[in-house]
């Protein structure tokens, strides 16, 4: 990942609400099959770690947890942790669904081409 993507990817999460926390047992299995099951619906997950129970600083715990969910750490600053892992399949149905949206623009046009060729 490049700097300029980080920074975009960083960006993005700045309005993200955290969608997991990281406790006093640290990055556990369970905690990155939550991480995983959000994965499913988007890209990009914001998480907090508890500074005061957690075992693990925040960069071992995102370091721990990126590993376990195959996803890669965007930034860790204090306790919060944003990461970032390419959903294919959400991104295939998005371009499915922009390729219709032109197809329709297109019919559309041309009815209205059409439309004024009779007058």
């Amino acid at each position: 990942m490049t700097s300029k993507e980080r920074a975009a990817l960083r960006a993005q999460a700045n309005g993200l609400q955290a969608l997991f926390q990281v406790g006093k047992e640290g990055a556990t299995p369970a905690v990155a099959t939550q991480m995983t099951e959000a994965f499913n619906t988007r890209e990009l997950l914001k998480g907090k770690v508890l500074l005061e129970s957690c075992p693990q600083t925040p960069r071992e715990a995102a370091e721990s947890l990126a590993a376990m969910t195959g996803s890669e750490v965007v930034q860790v600053v204090g306790g919060s942790m944003v990461f970032f892992k390419v959903n294919e399949e959400m991104r295939r149905k998005a371009a499915e669904k922009k390729k219709e949206e032109k197809r329709k623009a297109r019919e559309k046009s041309a009815a209205a081409r059409s439309g004024q060729k009779r007058r």
